[in-house]
């Protein structure tokens, strides 16, 4: 059993229900769910679409990292996932930020997740859900956080 986090997002087709439906999706084949509270956040690529709706969910699953991503997959597809360009709107996005204390590189998947120390949008919300967490690297999530501790976001109403 591997304690996983989940990055959410979404900002198009009510961002907010793409979120919930996505929590309910993955309450449904894992253990001892959490989910962060849902903050609205400004586009990280073009600036020309809507704002985003983000959140982090924390589970316990015995799929493999790979069994895993391919699940997540498939809940964008259900829900339609609709990416039109690059760091640009989408329906649904699900994106593995840690598996365990796992570092995996391979060709479909990079954990812990690329890019999440430069992120608010995952930074803040996976510190509601874990704030005393180390990563993988050794680095406790508390020392990221103090970079986006004046963040932009806006907690919504869920």
């Amino acid at each position: 059993m591997q304690t996983v986090y989940i990055a959410l997002g979404s900002n198009l087709d009510n961002p907010q229900e793409q979120l919930n439906q996505a929590v309910r999706s993955l309450k449904s084949f894992t253990h001892n769910f959490a989910v962060s509270p849902f903050y609205s956040s400004k586009p990280l690529g073009p600036q020309d679409q809507p704002d985003y709706v983000n959140a982090v969910a924390k589970f316990d699953t015995e799929l493999t990292a790979i069994e895993l991503l391919d699940q997540l997959q498939s809940i964008e597809n259900e829900q339609g996932r609709v990416r039109l360009r690059r760091w640009g709107e989408r329906t649904l996005d699900l994106d593995i930020l840690l598996y365990g204390n796992e570092q995996i590189n391979s060709e479909r998947l990079v954990v812990p997740h690329y890019d999440m120390h430069n992120r608010e949008f995952v930074i803040v919300p996976l510190y509601d859900l874990s704030p005393d967490l180390i990563l993988p690297t050794g680095e406790p999530l508390n020392s990221l956080y103090q970079n986006f501790i004046h963040h932009g976001m806006q907690r919504l109403e869920q």
